[in-house]
């Protein structure tokens, strides 16, 4: 491989002019300049990137670290974070594993977007702690380097319950994250505030995965138990529609029999019939923010924690109110 220092022994001049030319410093004439352009040119030079990036401590690439890829919310999330990160002048590296992590630690990008359970927190708050940015999508850690970009989930939750209560619905499935999900613990919590407050309503949690297989394996208890209408609220599209799948082979109806909303309303949920009721948000604007978070805090602005406001998309899944039998 061609180096600075040959292209200072062709060009008859010392290594540092060599380098001040190739950064387009104006140490260096434009004429000598132009020569040792020529020179590395013919002699094919290509620069070491990561010499380049110890000495300027910067790569200009940000990290993105995804527990999966699978799923319709990450491709406008990553499209959100591509956007404002290419504007500002970055590059984007989309990583999965444990491998992965090391580069953070070894400076093989500037700074970190985290949505990945595989992630401790307490390695994230040391990597912080020797002054790595990161911006966490999964989590709330207390840290000057550390900046939140979370969704409401428990506005999002509540929307959901609420509506299925004012529907007239008295037995309420709820089926759950995977263990550990931030996302699956907080919607849950507003949950149980929801049921709490509404004392004559039953709610029965349901183990899931956030995979479609959740919602198959969801919907084999219910139809078992099935006895009257229901209302299932599923923490997720993707279970929602393995529920769907399933309750299809029978002869229950989604939206009379079985009244059903879901979360993230996905593009692929728009389209079920009936169409799918979810709690709605921008995936897109989540991941923007993100990117813009983490560029502000690589340059040493102050940063605000920020939250992504959601919206309750309703649809056909639901049904119609639930009449109540009049006192006599």
């Amino acid at each position: 491989m061609v180096s600075i220092k040959d292209i200072a022994k062709k060009a008859g001049v010392s290594i540092s002019t060599v380098s001040y030319a190739l950064n387009g410093s104006n140490k260096v004439t434009d004429e000598t300049s132009s020569k040792i352009l020529a020179i590395a040119k013919e002699l094919n030079y290509v620069p070491n990137a990561a010499a380049r990036t110890l000495k300027k401590q910067k790569t200009k690439i940000l990290g993105v670290f995804l527990t999966d890829f699978r799923g319709d919310v990450y491709g406008d999330l990553l499209h959100g974070m591509k956007e404002v990160s290419n504007a500002q002048g970055y590059d984007l590296i989309v990583c999965s594993g444990k491998q992965s992590h090391r580069m953070l630690p070894e400076r093989m990008i500037d700074g970190a977007v985290i949505l990945d359970q595989m992630f401790e927190s307490e390695e994230l708050l040391k990597y912080a702690d020797l002054g790595h940015k990161i911006v966490v999508l999964d989590r709330e850690l207390s840290h000057p380097n550390i900046n939140h970009v979370l969704l409401d989930n428990k506005a999002g939750a509540t929307l959901a319950m609420e509506h299925l209560i004012e529907k007239g619905h008295k037995k309420i499935y709820v089926l759950t994250g995977p263990e550990g999900s931030y996302d699956s613990a907080q919607r849950m919590k507003a949950v149980r505030l929801v049921a709490e407050r509404t004392q004559d309503v039953e709610w029965i949690a349901i183990p899931g995965n956030f995979e479609k297989s959740g919602g198959e394996k969801a919907a084999e208890q219910i139809m078992q138990e099935y006895k009257e209408p229901v209302a299932v609220f599923s923490l997720n599209d993707e279970m929602a529609i393995g529920f769907i799948n399933r309750i299809a082979e029978t002869e229950l109806r989604i939206g009379e029999h079985i009244h059903l909303i879901g979360f993230d309303n996905i593009e692929l949920a728009r389209y079920m019939q009936p169409r799918l009721a979810s709690i709605d948000y921008s995936k897109q604007k989540w991941g923007a923010l993100a990117s813009e978070q983490l560029i502000k805090l690589i340059a040493g602005e102050s940063v605000e924690d920020e939250q992504i406001y959601v919206t309750l998309a309703d649809g056909g899944s639901v049904g119609p109110a639930i009449k109540k039998a009049e006192s006599v």
